[in-house]
């Protein structure tokens, strides 16, 4: 077979996509000056190298297999919620998605207008080492019964610790990967990479 034919699937690219952006983003670190003050050129045109590269995933991602058919489990409804945390005075913050066709969550999209983004929440804290506690909700239940199985929860729900900042490359920054082999009678999770 001819190398020039082989073409990667959409989840292959997504994950070569992640792996070079964090190649980059390790380079720009390392090329870029760390704690010295700006120069006295007032060019305010940021160059190519400087202009920070866009992840297409959040902090705090999630995988679900299920372990009755051995398949990711897609189109599973997950919630992520901010349990404690800077903005937890009123109602919690909470996020939406859907898995994709690979089991994966990679970006929450806020439940109100004007809640803020995961990375932004976890960019905003004051520390590099400033704790939240956070919960991922998948909505088990509904989704095995639109498969015609029986399920023993109508939810699981995994609660976690976030220590650091949400900023990709900047001190303090981790990314949490919450993983579940899901099955209609058990279910067990661990902290990913």
């Amino acid at each position: 077979m001819d190398p020039a034919e082989v073409t990667p699937s959409s989840g292959q690219l997504g994950k070569i996509t992640d792996r070079l952006n964090l190649y980059r983003n390790q380079l720009l670190q390392s090329s870029s000056p760390s704690t010295e003050p700006p120069s006295n050129n007032h060019n305010t045109t940021p160059s190519p190298l400087q202009t920070p590269a866009t992840m297409s995933r959040d902090p705090i991602t999630c995988h679900v297999l299920n372990t009755l058919t051995g398949t990711p489990a897609a189109n599973l409804p997950v919630t992520l919620t901010l349990l404690s945390g800077p903005s937890t005075s009123q109602d919690p913050l909470t996020f939406r998605a859907t898995t994709d066709a690979d089991g994966r969550v990679k970006t929450w999209d806020p439940t109100s207008a004007s809640s803020q983004s995961v990375p932004g929440i976890l960019a905003g804290l004051p520390a590099a080492d400033s704790k939240t506690n956070w919960s991922v909700r998948f909505d088990v239940g509904p989704w095995y019964e639109a498969q015609g199985v029986e399920s023993f929860w109508p939810e699981v729900e995994v609660k976690f610790t976030v220590k650091g900042r949400g900023r990709d490359g900047e001190e303090g920054w981790r990314h949490y990967h919450v993983p579940v082999l899901l099955g209609p009678w058990n279910y067990s999770t661990y902290r990913g990479s």
